[in-house]
């Protein structure tokens, strides 16, 4: 049987710079092709509008800020084909992200992705604490299109003291690409972790995350707390610490950090999970040095496996090692010589 080729929607876009309240609006209108016929409201919008993911459509829908042939709608309502579509809603809230010359390192840039190498003591988001000078800033300053981003494209964070890979979305539809490859756990992120005592081998930890109950800076392994994924291997071993290579199915706050810990073997530098500054017995002088001079969580985001948003691609992008790092694998290696 002949399919009809489906109608496009005809639509119209804008993103405008900001409302009395400080609010990044997007205004949309189209009009809904026949091929949406039978469909869900939120199938044919999100079919129709494929830059936007469905959580954003559906947020829309419950704010009152979509509306069908000037009305109010339900996700779950069916469309004939036909209806007009009308969307002025917020995007983001950009008061407090000014735009600011910030040094970090670009990887890989095109027209719809950005690929940052994110240097030790970066936060990567203003807040509580850090109102500017994060890589937001430094994103907006050199590419002032992301004002128009959910959190100014960026898709996964980085802990401030975690080194390495980063991706960011130049557009609403590399934006929706990113989330719904992290969400489906295509993206594939890799990060070498220096830790205390030495794994017998690689593991699988599954153990859901949640806010400490005891410490509210902290994460924790809690039994009713968000799914959580780490797959580690050893690559080296030293004498009382190891060089292994983890990687994420989830992408919890602090994860690599709270599992590993919760095995017994806390990153390097790593005060907050357990980091004690251990040493193997009768040190080198250097590695004492280096371990007692190491300030932040031995962590570096390696490798970052992602589909392009636009062409389906499949890339690698990879980052070497910041040179603390480096040192404290030197001094560990010169220390098992010695010892040998």
């Amino acid at each position: 049987m002949n399919k009809r080729k489906a109608e496009r929607p005809e639509r119209t876009q804008a993103v405008e710079a900001g409302d009395e309240a400080g609010l990044e609006r997007v205004r949309i209108e189209l009009e809904l092709g026949s091929e949406a016929g039978g469909q869900r409201l939120d199938q044919a919008l999100a079919a129709a509008l494929p830059m936007h993911s469905r959580a954003r459509l559906q947020r829309w829908l419950k704010r009152g800020e979509l509306t069908v042939d000037g009305a109010e709608a339900r996700a779950r309502q069916r469309v004939f084909g036909g209806e007009r579509i009308r969307i002025d809603a917020a995007l983001l809230a950009v008061e407090d992200w000014r735009p600011q010359e910030v040094d970090f390192e670009t990887i890989y840039i095109d027209e719809a992705l950005i690929i940052v190498g994110k240097p030790v003591g970066l936060v990567v988001h203003p807040g509580a604490g850090n109102p500017d000078g994060t890589l937001v800033n430094g994103l907006l300053h050199r590419f002032p299109e992301l004002t128009a981003l959910p959190r100014a494209g960026i898709v996964h964070r980085l802990d401030k003291d975690t080194s390495g890979l980063l991706c960011v979305a130049r557009t609403l539809e590399a934006h929706t690409s990113l989330v719904q490859q992290l969400s489906t756990r295509t993206m594939g992120r890799e990060y070498l972790a220096v830790v205390e005592e030495v794994p017998v081998s690689g593991a699988t930890i599954d153990a859901p995350i949640d806010r400490d109950p005891h410490n509210r800076l902290r994460m924790a392994v809690v039994r009713e707390g968000r799914e959580a994924i780490t797959r580690f291997r050893l690559v080296s071993r030293f004498r009382r610490h190891a060089l292994i290579a983890c990687a994420l199915e989830t992408g919890r706050t602090h994860q690599i950090r709270v599992h590993l810990s919760s095995e017994g073997y806390p990153l390097v530098g790593d005060r907050l999970y357990g980091a004690r500054g251990r040493l193997p017995p009768s040190p080198a002088p250097a590695l004492v040095d280096v371990i007692q001079g190491f300030r932040r969580q031995a962590l570096h985001a390696e490798r970052l496996r992602l589909d392009h948003p636009a062409s389906g691609e499949r890339m690698t992008f990879e980052s070497a090692l910041p040179d603390d790092l480096n040192g404290l694998l030197a001094a560990l290696a010169l220390d098992q010589e010695a010892a040998s």
